[in-house]
């Protein structure tokens, strides 16, 4: 946990000018992350943060076999087929056999899927762009500005071994 005054220890100052503004960005995702649970669970069908990530996965790579998802989520094959048990019950995936694997199965998002995703991604937004209205432009300028570097400088520490993170989107609208 972060804390709000921003700033570390003593032993921690050794880390260079960047920690005390790494803490205070931590505290602002921990509070970005809050209102994007939040929103997201304003929907019509209240979901998990991991039911939404398994439905965007399977929006963004549809006819996916549950051993890819497993793999998307980083969680093992039991645990995602109870999950896909789940959402196949709530009518958000269908389960279907490959046209040319038989024995395979591919997950696919229902229409009332894609609609679950769709309301929860305009609540989102929604709610983000409550709080970027009350910053001044100026600010909301600078936070731009300041994404896009932050982006360029993670592609940067990435290639040399740094952290990437699952499902990075360098091309998004900060680039």
């Amino acid at each position: 946990m972060t804390r709000l005054s921003g700033f570390g220890d003593d032993g921690a100052r050794g880390a260079g000018d960047a920690l005390p503004l790494a803490l205070r960005i931590a505290d602002a995702v921990d509070s970005l992350a809050h209102l994007w649970a939040t929103a997201g669970q304003g929907a019509s069908l209240r979901l998990s943060p991991h039911q939404l990530r398994a439905l965007r996965i399977l929006e963004s790579g549809p006819g996916l076999n549950l051993t890819a998802l497993a793999e998307g989520m980083e969680i093992g094959l039991p645990t995602a087929s109870r999950l896909c048990d789940r959402l196949e019950a709530a009518g958000l995936v269908e389960r279907g056999l490959h046209p040319r694997r038989r024995r395979e199965v591919q997950l696919n998002l229902t229409g009332h899927g894609r609609q679950v995703l769709e309301e929860v991604a305009s609540n989102r937004s929604r709610a983000l762009a409550a709080v970027l209205a009350a910053m001044h432009p100026t600010e909301r300028e600078a936070l731009g500005r300041g994404m896009r570097a932050f982006l360029t400088a993670r592609e940067g520490t990435a290639g040399n071994g740094g952290p990437t993170g699952a499902g990075s989107d360098t091309d998004g609208p900060w680039t």
